[in-house]
């Protein structure tokens, strides 16, 4: 009898973290036993691949668990004194209770007891969980990375499956849309206190640009849900988001032929001489809640970032929206070149060519190439007087007169941000390409897929993860929200511990 008590004794005491390790041994000792086993000689090799994942998962699950319970319960001390601030008078917490919590990680689910400091009224203080860098959600911050990088590329429902299927574990939807806004809440603070590249190591040029994208949003339903909506009225409606990009490049000269040839001629392009300049440490955001004032704010204090001597040629390429040509000039200043974008006015000239011969006609085609060409050479105001010329000598009336005299007032509007004769030669960007990719590869490939409807918080969190992801600083994002979360969990000199209080 004294033997067998002494025994039982002995196993009581035995660590719980020993206890995991062993049964983590066990389900690795199981798993060689079935993969050597002859029923598993005969059966194909995903099947074997499927079973050993699987089984795998469950053995770093169950050594997960050990290293946490080997750390311990968090116990620092007899009690801890904690700082409220706002003029409150420090506090002792002496009392001290065992708290549980799971946490879902991409082994599937975890055990983490933890010793609390309280008292009552105060919130319990777990120096555990500031130990082990938990979140305040469940979620380890390794599954939310995943999850979070799959939703930026595509749906929800997508991202669910596909961390499933990865780590065994499924993320509510709910849970998960709730876990994508809360991870872009440092993103304006990444970009200011990020150091840009030197300017030495970048191109002499840096460009930025600003445009606008349509996001179909979830319209508010009213108390009383309409039976039937009337003419015009629709489910849901789009709100324009203001889309901003900055970027250095080295020059690319030009004449006004070859650009020409690579718009109207692109089979028959000569090979470039040399690797073509692009776009370097390209940085690309959107956002719906931020005002386009806010937008070209930003974009101006990135290129003030990335040369802030000044010692650089500026751009700025925009569309032919007045409003915004005035914001971006009001903003970034004289010294910035402002740029209209060749494309808008490719736009503008093929609707002009139109009044004139059939559309998909080759005669078409040779009015527009001759004229891009003119306005390439500098030539923008002979390309006006001579619109304004067919208007008059052919007596024109109704909606071609309207059209023709309509683009040659907007080159005439634009005729200072249209010399493109010079930025060729100096090598200067031409064409908003960067800003126009951004507002398809930013928006439009994410949030207008078919059926998809956006809240405004949603949204914005799309926008700024999708940015980051599409910049390229996603994992290094990351690192700076998980210790920007930390420390609003648990701020420096929260509490310290008073060892000479006993507990009672």
């Amino acid at each position: 009898m004294v033997a067998e008590s002494t025994a039982r004794s002995s196993l009581s005491v035995v660590p719980a973290w020993r206890l995991s390790r062993e049964q983590a041994r066990s389900e690795f000792k199981s798993m060689e036993t079935w993969l050597f086993s002859e029923e598993t000689m005969v059966l194909p090799l995903d099947e074997i691949e499927r079973e050993q994942e699987r089984r795998g998962r469950e053995v770093h699950r169950l050594m997960l668990q050990a290293h946490i319970q080997a750390r311990g319960p968090g116990d620092v001390g007899p009690a801890l004194e904690i700082f409220p601030g706002d003029g409150c008078e420090p506090m002792a917490l002496s009392h001290r209770r065992d708290h549980e919590r799971h946490e879902q990680t991409i082994f599937g689910r975890v055990e983490v007891n933890r010793l609390g400091y309280s008292l009552p009224g105060v919130p319990s203080i777990h120096p555990l969980d500031q130990g082990l860098s938990l979140p305040p959600d469940g979620y380890s911050y390794e599954l939310q990375r995943r999850l979070v990088k799959a939703a930026v590329q595509g749906p929800f429902d997508e991202a669910i499956e596909r961390v499933e299927e990865s780590t065994g574990v499924s993320v509510p939807k709910r849970s998960a849309e709730d876990i994508v806004k809360d991870a872009a809440e440092d993103f304006s603070a990444f970009y200011q206190a990020r150091t840009p590249a030197p300017a030495e190591e970048t191109g002499p040029i840096v460009v930025g640009a600003v445009d606008g994208k349509g996001i179909p949003m979830v319209k508010p339903e009213p108390a009383e849900r309409a039976v039937r909506r009337t003419k015009g009225k629709k489910a849901n409606k789009k709100r324009m988001a203001t889309v901003g990009t900055v970027y250095t490049t080295a020059p690319r000269v030009r004449t006004p032929e070859e650009v020409a040839e690579s718009l109207f001629f692109p089979e028959m392009k000569k090979k470039e001489k040399g690797p073509r300049p692009r776009p370097e440490h390209k940085r690309v955001w959107a956002s719906l809640k931020e005002s386009k004032d806010q937008v070209i704010e930003e974009v101006a204090k990135e290129m003030s970032r990335r040369d802030p001597e000044r010692e650089k040629k500026h751009v700025a390429v925009t569309d032919g929206e007045r409003a915004l040509q005035i914001r971006v000039g009001k903003r970034l200043g004289p010294s910035v070149d402002l740029i209209l974008d060749l494309l808008h006015v490719l736009e503008k000239l093929w609707k002009a060519a139109f009044v004139f011969h059939e559309e998909g006609s080759q005669e078409a085609e040779n009015w527009v190439l001759e004229r891009s060409l003119r306005i390439l050479h500098g030539e923008v105001s002979q390309v006006v007087k001579g619109l304004r010329q067919s208007v008059t000598k052919r007596r024109m009336k109704g909606e071609a007169r309207k059209t023709l005299l309509g683009v040659a007032r907007y080159f005439y509007r634009n005729r200072s941000r249209m010399r493109y004769d010079e930025y060729l030669a100096q090598g200067l960007p031409i064409a908003s390409g960067a800003v126009e990719g951004a507002c398809k590869n930013l928006v439009k490939d994410r949030m207008e897929r078919s059926g998809m409807r956006w809240t405004e918080d949603s949204a914005e969190a799309m926008l700024k993860l999708r940015a980051v992801y599409l910049s390229d600083d996603f994992d290094e994002y990351w690192a700076f929200h998980v210790k920007r979360d930390q420390e609003r969990l648990h701020p420096q000199g929260q509490w310290r511990v008073l060892p000479d209080v006993v507990e009672k």
